[in-house]
């Protein structure tokens, strides 16, 4: 068994030298970890997320079963599952690993996990802690605000249980594997950070390397640049916490519609939000962004509904849509860049929502994009021509009826 499991601290090392994803080599390191005599039942690893909206990520694989991924999403309280969890055990108490015989009648410790995994036949279950930037693994600490490391556990459906040789070479295996999982934790939260403040496509070109000062391609894109109204007055009004509240329920609106259509959110300037539908990547992209306007519209009528009969404050949004070529890619200081789109386009798309006022209307296109869909779309309707401070040919503008 040495051997075989010198050979897979080996492998497992590559693994995370190339950084592959948990789910592409979780499920080859438990049968070969049946190849080299330890038979595990079922595997459990638990690590922090770096994500908005994500706290804890858990990879599984039961033998026969293959491997799933679970997302815990974050909280301000732990619900009683996770109190009542091992993982919460070892978090909260003064100790690095846990081992538990599922067969006795009266066990140290009792899970309800362990009333599951016992209906599946286990006999044995060993966990461990580990943390990645500090060496003293036992250490308690807070379950809900937990440092970054892995819960690793392992159950096993032999007649009797884990041996001590087994559980040793366990144990061996466990420093690799924390080098892979660390690895593969710092690519995951390179892709969520990057991700959740630059938008999807930017982070992937950023994370492939794009990231030269000056470096940019010019792409055909329909712009989008959204505006909430009477936010100065709001401000004003109400306390901040209510502000930062306004503002994040009525974000998330627009960034799930703009996403969910395949659009990509570039930036948030204050109460204002700028975002690109690529017409590389979204042949259809005017009628996408279209049919993407008319929903938000909607959207925001549910939501203000919704907030009226909660006592919570209201606001009503600015849009305008345009569409051309603009340069993306990076733009700012030596050590501080921006990852955005630039030039006369994005310029008229902040013109014509300057005109959303003026016209009394929440949403307005140029021509660029409403012109070839006048006719299939029956709620677009022109408002005529009209110059824009700073641009030079007049635009038709259009709004939605």
């Amino acid at each position: 068994m040495t051997a075989a499991l010198k050979d897979l601290a080996d492998w497992l090392v590559q693994q995370g030298l190339e950084n592959a994803p948990v789910e592409i080599w979780l499920e080859e390191f438990c049968n070969r970890l049946l190849v080299a005599g330890i038979p595990i039942q079922r595997a459990n690893i638990t690590l922090r997320a770096h994500h908005p909206e994500i706290g804890t990520v858990a990879f599984r694989w039961h033998r026969g079963g293959g491997n799933e991924r679970q997302n815990f999403v974050r909280r301000t309280s732990a619900p009683e599952e996770y109190i009542l969890s091992p993982i919460y055990y070892l978090l909260a108490n003064n100790v690095e690993e846990i081992r538990q015989n599922l067969t006795v009648d009266d066990p140290e410790l009792n899970f309800p996990i362990f009333d599951e995994l016992r209906e599946r036949g286990a006999t044995d279950y060993f966990a461990v802690k580990r943390f990645f930037l500090r060496q003293n693994h036992a250490a308690p600490v807070d379950p809900m605000h937990a440092e970054e490391g892995a819960i690793i556990s392992l159950a096993t459906d032999a007649a009797d249980g884990f041996t001590d040789p087994q559980l040793d070479g366990l144990r061996q295996l466990i420093p690799p594997l924390c080098l892979t999982l660390k690895c593969g934790a710092n690519r995951l939260m390179a892709e969520d950070i990057t991700a959740a403040y630059l938008g999807r496509d930017a982070s992937k070109r950023v994370l492939s390397g794009d990231i030269t000062r000056g470096s940019s391609e010019t792409i055909s894109a329909v712009i989008w640049y959204f505006d909430l109204q009477n936010f100065t007055k709001l401000s004003e009004a109400l306390p901040g916490h209510s502000i930062i509240e306004l503002l994040n329920a009525y974000f998330a609106e627009v960034v799930e519609i703009v996403e969910r259509h395949g659009g990509n959110v570039l930036k948030f300037m204050g109460d204002g939000m700028l975002a690109i539908f690529d017409i590389n990547q979204i042949p259809d992209a005017h009628r996408v962004a279209i049919e993407a306007a008319i929903e938000l519209r909607a959207a925001f009528l549910d939501q203000n509904q919704r907030r009226i009969a909660d006592g919570l404050p209201t606001t009503g949004f600015t849009l305008s849509l345009h569409a051309g070529d603009v340069l993306y890619g990076n733009i700012g200081g030596r050590s501080r860049l921006d990852f955005t789109v630039v030039g006369p386009a994005v310029n008229t798309t902040s013109r014509i929502l300057g005109m959303c006022s003026a016209l009394d209307q929440n949403i307005l296109l140029s021509s660029k994009v409403a012109g070839e869909l006048v006719e299939e779309v029956p709620s677009l309707v022109s408002l005529g021509q009209y110059r824009l401070r700073g641009v030079a040919e007049r635009q038709e503008l259009f709004t939605l009826d």
